[in-house]
């Protein structure tokens, strides 16, 4: 089976779990390194109707909030995983619900009513993700080599994008070193529906018009969200001695200092 040939290549990128989603149109397959509620968090995850389906590369840091809110709104979960919040975000801002959550991501989501797929990436483009659209159908991973997987992708090199490459001596976005196999670029998300493709960006440069702040303004800024990123990574338990910046932050709900590892 197609599915289980492209998720067998991707085990190295998460030995842990194997979820598969299989419906009519749509097949959705994970490998997951199981790090939050790691006896609960199997993917692909459904809504409550199990008519939204959503997968996860990556980690949602402000997830916690996000489910506050949609708690008060009313959405009832089922798993302590961070992937639920997108599922129910879903619901609630439609494709915009991408643009409210802070991480590193590649995810999908299925909405089965709508016969519709999100794609989306997040805003620096930490976490990958390729497809490949031949107007019938569209395949996509976190690797290229999971695509290979598929005898009908060519194996063609792009030669615009090996120019860009011995001249840059890297692909950017959307490139790769194969026609027609693309890379979503940071900050974007796709559709597939029954009107087509189609690429969008939805992140966006959140100090537009903020020029006229002072130096002092300015520090002062930086300093707040530097201090709200380490407090959501120290709650994931995340860091590390190359994250110096980390160590450093002047926030004061750090008095007794920050492990690294």
């Amino acid at each position: 089976m197609l599915l289980k040939s492209m998720l067998s290549a991707l085990v190295h990128r998460g030995p842990d779990d194997e979820g598969q989603y299989l419906a009519g149109c749509v097949a959705l397959g994970v490998r997951r390194l199981s790090i939050i509620d790691v006896q609960g968090g199997h993917q692909p995850i459904p809504s409550e109707d199990r008519t939204v389906w959503a997968t996860l590369n990556g980690e949602i840091y402000n997830f916690q909030e996000l489910r506050a809110e949609l708690e008060a709104k009313g959405h009832v979960f089922a798993t302590r995983s961070d992937t639920e919040v997108i599922v129910h975000g879903y619901e609630e801002w439609g494709d915009e619900c991408v643009a409210r959550l802070n991480g590193i991501f590649g995810l999908a989501v299925w909405d089965s009513r709508r016969r519709r797929l999100l794609l989306a990436r997040d805003h620096f483009g930490v976490k990958p993700l390729y497809y490949y659209d031949d107007g019938r159908r569209l395949t996509w991973a976190s690797e290229i080599k999971a695509l290979l997987a598929d005898p009908a992708i060519p194996r063609r090199v792009d030669l615009d994008a090996l120019d860009l490459y011995l001249t840059f001596r890297f692909v950017p976005s959307p490139h790769t070193m194969f026609a027609h196999i693309c890379k979503l670029p940071p900050g974007h998300r796709l559709i597939k529906d029954e009107g087509g493709c189609r690429v969008e960006r939805y992140a966006h440069d959140g100090t537009a018009g903020d020029d006229h702040q002072t130096e002092r303004e300015w520090v002062a800024l930086l300093q707040e969200r530097l201090a709200a990123a380490v407090k959501r990574r120290h709650r994931l338990g995340r860091g590390g001695r190359d994250h110096e910046p980390v160590h450093r932050s002047p926030s004061a709900d750090f008095h007794g200092g920050l492990p690294g590892w």
